[in-house]
C-alpha cells in the first residue's frame, strides 16, 4: 500500500470508521433569501454515520462575493481543519454558514475545495435529475 503524506489520525484510530462520498445527480441550489450563493450540478454527497448527508458544492459554483471568511476553525479528526465563510445576504443568521476543508486529510481529499451549507442558515435546494 502507498503511504500517504497527510493521513487522518481519526482513521488511524478508528479504522471501521466509514465516511463516504459519492457525486450528487442532479442541481444543488444554496440561497439567501431571494439571492443565490451557489448552484452546482457537480456537487458530492458525503455520508457520515450517524449525522446528517452533507452536500459540498465546489467551489466553481460558489459566488464567493456574497461571503465573508471568519476567524471560526474547528478539527475533525477525520477529515481535518474546517474553515467558516459567513453569507452576507443572510445578515446575522448566515454567520459561519458555509465550511470547507481547505487542506483536508488525504483520505477525504474529494471534498477538497468544495464548501457545505448548514441548513439552518440558508435554503439549500438539491433536484435529483
Amino acid at each position: 500500500m502507498d503511504q500517504i503524506a497527510n493521513p487522518s489520525p481519526g482513521f488511524q484510530r478508528n479504522r471501521g470508521k466509514v465516511i463516504t462520498v459519492e457525486p450528487y445527480i442532479g442541481t444543488v441550489t444554496v440561497r439567501a433569501g431571494d439571492a443565490v450563493i451557489a448552484s452546482s450540478t457537480r456537487a458530492k454527497v458525503l455520508a457520515e454515520s450517524p449525522y446528517p448527508q452533507v452536500l459540498y458544492i465546489p467551489f466553481e459554483d460558489i459566488d464567493f462575493d456574497q461571503l465573508r471568511k471568519t476567524e471560526l476553525s474547528t478539527h475533525c479528526p477525520y477529515k481535518g481543519d474546517a474553515s467558516y465563510w459567513s453569507v452576507l445576504p443572510a445578515a446575522e443568521a448566515g454567520k459561519n454558514a458555509m465550511w470547507a476543508y481547505e487542506q483536508p486529510f488525504d483520505e477525504m481529499i474529494e471534498i477538497r475545495d468544495h464548501g457545505a451549507f448548514y441548513p439552518n442558515k440558508v435554503t439549500i435546494e438539491a433536484k435529483p435529475a
